[in-house]
């Protein structure tokens, strides 16, 4: 350990100096000789037969190459899905669209432009249909999204889930029985969660360029799984993966996003390999809203059988889940991991049926929290009906259906062991720091003014650091894009001859601070210091296989594969630094640059001397081989459950309905954290896309399945003015699931904080009689709902 140790300190990012001074490398930043540009020609309808294409108008245009349709792609499959429940979606739409935006033809040009105005050049036949858009309508299955397949994929309720791979305990008949009773009160509501459009700050983007020579291909994408998506393209080609090189440079945000494999990732590489040259797509913004995947989309009644003291004896949730026209990635695993949380911290009975139904809108898949929002916000927005209901302070409420510290570990009713949680200690400090009692006595003073102040509380647990190979059993693996491998994590930790060290990981960042979170790991264990260490990512071909970055599994299970090969490293380095100072390895420690006898500093050697004995083997001692590194892939037994309290206060203009929300605390758990200042980073990113979802994101649909908010012009996000200073601190409750004791926090804020605003803006206008608002609670909403409650 070094006497300047940095593990669990606030170190400037070594990604910065680049990315601030917009020297950073993008996908679009990386140019190639005689590169081609594509455009595509997308369905302006959300279903339709399409009777014939012609592309002769195009193809006469200067600087046009060559127009795509599905019948010169139709050998290569199907768009490859890691959990291939439902429809998998062609490369390019074969006789039918099923959404708006769906890609009919792929045109292949010169430049942009041209094959942008070719593309308006391509005369599509279609015969509109009726569309299926309603989530209720869908689930009646009156009108089939895909002719004579239902449009309800799965149910998961009761015993049967997921055709009956786990059984499930049914709780149903001792929550009827509770509800039977005298002395039980029953609430309920139904709520939506509305679909959301993730927009990361960079569009998706490809650059395909396959040597024929070679038979090889190389990709640059903007993606979080670059292994996935090499494996995707050699099963498709029919290559080893040996022969597929897919490089995700820096990558302007993800959030689940460019967390799947993408027809156009497939279709770039067949031009360039048709064409003998590279190609090269840039999504538009306005593409984006329909080309890639969308998030949330759930309607559904929660429901609470509880006593008047608190105790909540069945939580009840029926949800119809959105899936869209097809299946991507993890899209109908997604409702899943809502179900993985179903009861959140509580101690309760859970009745769960979720109906994941498809419908003529684009596909979704996971959005930052994937099913662990939407089951938070059923949970949480319900209990606080509840304590209203009864009369009851809802953290009271909360506090009295917890889980105890002691009772850890804790098998969940689905069978889940939860690792270690003390959920009352962590609402109580985050209530201590808020003067939550005066902020209350602050609300009720306002009200009496005649203004409506509203204290909103929420509490969460997540499940995340995916890892246990054992669920490579229920889909979680990289199976499906031909890549056999678990969600296992993996590092390589190299001393080069000249002291100084790579680290090579299997994740691809998309801005979560890697490079020095992993470069804190390496240099806490060696002593190295952190400039001397560079942390490499991104490469399907130098990288170890790594399933990605998401699901707030990176540190916990990746960063974990790196401590244990710097471990081993570091065993190694004290032999070789022991033969070198004439002393036991037992005895060397590692600081400071180098290595001295525990007692003796100026027994010394530095890192170079350690490094250049161990590339020259006849320096070493007798059994040593030459080199210093390690390679560890690393399987954690379970996953990790981060969990947290978050509070507001907001004001509602009783004339207009607008929300100003005034103040946000938040107290989250994510067990050891080795740089706070990411910490902090992440959970204010987190919490301001929950705002954001609460205040004012939505994909707003008309009835024959056109998006309305295909804009940034029509789909607002939050700006600086539209949020306070988060107040933010932490507990910390170590996992015992990996060695470092970390569980993951990049989910979190975003899991913690849409109920939160919704439950303080109810709190505000409910002695009007306003019991719920659907999100996003955009003034006029808000507005009718006290008019409604007035009248």
């Amino acid at each position: 350990m070094s006497t300047t140790s940095v593990m669990g300190g606030v170190v400037r990012r070594k990604e910065d100096p680049s990315l601030i001074q917009g020297k950073g490398t993008y996908v679009d930043d990386i140019k190639r000789h005689r590169e081609l540009a594509t455009a595509f020609v997308r369905s302006p309808f959300a279903a339709a037969a399409i009777n014939s294409v012609d592309a002769s108008a195009a193809l006469a245009l200067e600087g046009v190459h060559a127009v795509y349709t599905i019948d010169d792609v139709r050998h290569l499959g199907l768009n490859p899905a890691q959990v291939a429940v439902g429809t998998l979606r062609p490369f390019l739409a074969d006789g039918v669209v099923h959404h708006v935006g769906e890609a009919v033809a792929m045109v292949v040009a010169d430049d942009p432009y041209i094959a942008k105005d070719a593309a308006d050049l391509v005369f599509v036949d279609y015969e509109p249909k009726d569309a299926v858009v309603d989530l209720k309508e869908a689930y009646a299955d009156t009108v089939q999204v895909h002719d004579g397949i239902s449009n309800t994929l799965l149910t998961w309720a009761g015993n049967a889930w997921w055709e009956g791979v786990i059984d499930l305990p049914d709780p149903s008949p001792g929550i009827q029985e509770a509800k039977e009773r005298d002395d039980t009160v029953v609430v309920s509501l139904e709520m939506v969660n509305q679909r959301l459009i993730p927009t990361a700050i960079e569009p998706r983007a490809v650059l395909a360029d396959w040597n024929s020579g070679y038979d090889s291909v190389e990709l640059w994408s903007s993606s979080q799984i670059p292994h996935a998506v090499a494996g995707a393209i050699g099963m498709t080609f029919g290559i080893p993966s040996n022969k597929v090189r897919v490089v995700a440079p820096e990558v302007g945000g993800g959030f689940g996003l460019k967390l799947n494999v993408y027809p156009d990732e497939i279709l770039c590489c067949y031009a360039s390999r048709a064409l003998g040259r590279p190609v090269r797509w840039t999504e538009t913004r306005r593409e984006a809203s329909v080309a890639s995947i969308q998030g949330r989309g759930w309607i559904g009644t929660s429901t609470i059988t509880g006593t008047r003291d608190g105790k909540i004896l069945g939580y009840e949730l029926d949800a119809i889940c959105d899936m869209g026209a097809y299946t991507h990635n993890f899209t109908v695993a997604i409702p899943l991991l809502g179900l993985f949380v179903a009861p959140g911290q509580y101690d309760i009975p859970t009745s769960y049926a979720l109906h994941c139904v498809v419908t003529n809108k684009p596909t979704t898949d996971a959005y930052r929290g994937a099913g662990r929002p939407e089951a938070a916000y059923y949970l949480e927005r319900i209990i606080d009906a509840f304590a209203r209901e009864i009369g009851m302070d809802p953290a009271d409420v909360r506090k009295a259906n917890y889980w105890k510290p002691d009772q850890f570990p804790v098998t969940t009713q689905i069978g889940l062991t939860m690792d270690t949680g003390d959920y009352a200690t962590n609402l109580d400090s985050l209530l201590e720091r808020v003067g939550y009692e005066d902020l209350k006595a602050k609300r009720d003073a306002a009200r009496a003014e005649g203004r409506l102040l509203g204290i909103g509380l929420s509490t969460y647990v997540e499940v995340c650091g995916f890892g246990p190979s054992a669920l490579a059993g229920l889909g979680f693996s990289w199976a499906g894009y031909g890549l056999p491998t678990a969600f296992n994590g993996s590092g390589v930790v190299r001393v080069q001859p000249d002291g100084t060290c790579t680290v090579t990981i299997g994740t691809g960042p998309s801005g979560q601070g890697h490079e020095t979170t992993w470069a804190q790991i390496v240099s806490d264990g060696l002593g190295i210091v952190m400039d001397n260490i560079e942390v490499q990512h991104g490469d399907s071909l130098d990288s170890p296989v790594g399933v990605g970055t998401f699901g707030s599994r990176s540190l916990a299970v990746d960063g974990t594969a790196t401590y244990e090969a710097t471990t081993r490293v570091k065993e190694k380095a004290a032999i070789i630094a022991g033969h070198l100072l004439e002393a036991a390895p037992e005895d060397v420690q590692f600081q400071d640059g180098g290595a001295h006898v525990a007692g003796s500093p100026d027994r010394s050697v530095a890192w170079a001397q350690i490094a250049e004995s161990a590339y020259q083997p006849h320096t070493l001692p007798e059994g040593v081989e030459g080199g210093l590194e390690s390679s560890v892939v690393f399987s954690p037994p379970n996953a990790t459950w981060p969990f947290g309290s978050h509070l507001a206060l907001v004001e509602v203009d009783p004339e207009t309905g607008d929300v100003d929300l005034l103040e946000y605390w938040a107290t989250d758990d994510c067990g050891n954290v080795i740089n706070p200042m990411i910490v902090d980073g992440q959970v204010h990113g987190g919490i301001a896309q929950g705002v954001a979802q609460a205040l004012f994101e939505e994909a707003i649909y008309d009835d024959v399945g056109n998006l309305l908010t295909s804009s940034l012009a029509d789909y607002p996000l939050p700006a600086a003015e539209n949020l306070p200073m988060f107040n933010l601190d932490r507990t910390v409750t170590p996992t015992d699931v990996n060695p470092l004791g970390v569980k993951g926090i990049g989910e979190a804020g975003t899991i913690g904080s849409a109920q939160t605003i919704v439950n303080a803006v109810v709190d505000a206008v409910s002695h009007l009689g306003v019991k719920h608002i659907d999100m996003p609670l955009r003034p006029k909403r808000v507005w009718q709902a006290i008019e409604d409650a007035r009248k």
